[in-house]
C-alpha cells in the first residue's frame, strides 16, 4: 500500500517497484484467524446458506478460498493499517456498527 511507504529525507530512499503480474483478486465476506507461536494464519472465504442441508436445521456453508500466513509483526502492521483505513472511512461516512451490536430504535 503506497500510504505505508514513508521515506526519511535524511536517509537515502529505496524505490519500491510493484509487480502485479500474478495478482489475484478474490471476494471474501468471512474470515477465520488462528495462530502458532511464530505466525498468524488468516483464512479468507465466502459464507452462504448451505444449499443442500442434511438436516432440517439451517446451516451456513463457509468455503475457505485463500490463506494468508504472516509474522506477528506484519499482522500488527496490517491491524494498524486497517484501523487507520476504517477510521478515515467512518469520518467520511459515519460509524460502522456490526449487525449484532446495533441498538434498536426507540
Amino acid at each position: 500500500m503506497a500510504e505505508d511507504i514513508h521515506q526519511d529525507p535524511n536517509q537515502p530512499g529505496v524505490q519500491v517497484l510493484l509487480d502485479e503480474r500474478e495478482l489475484r483478486q478474490i471476494y471474501s465476506n468471512s474470515y477465520r484467524i488462528h495462530a502458532t507461536n511464530d505466525e498468524v494464519i488468516i483464512d479468507l472465504g465466502f459464507n452462504m446458506p448451505n444449499p443442500n442441508p442434511q438436516t432440517g436445521q439451517q446451516q451456513l456453508l463457509l468455503k475457505i478460498t485463500d490463506r494468508v500466513v504472516m509474522s506477528y509483526l506484519n499482522a500488527k502492521r496490517l491491524s494498524h493499517s486497517l484501523g487507520q483505513l476504517i477510521k478515515r472511512y467512518e469520518q467520511q461516512f459515519g460509524e460502522l456498527v456490526p449487525p449484532g451490536q446495533r441498538t434498536p430504535p426507540r
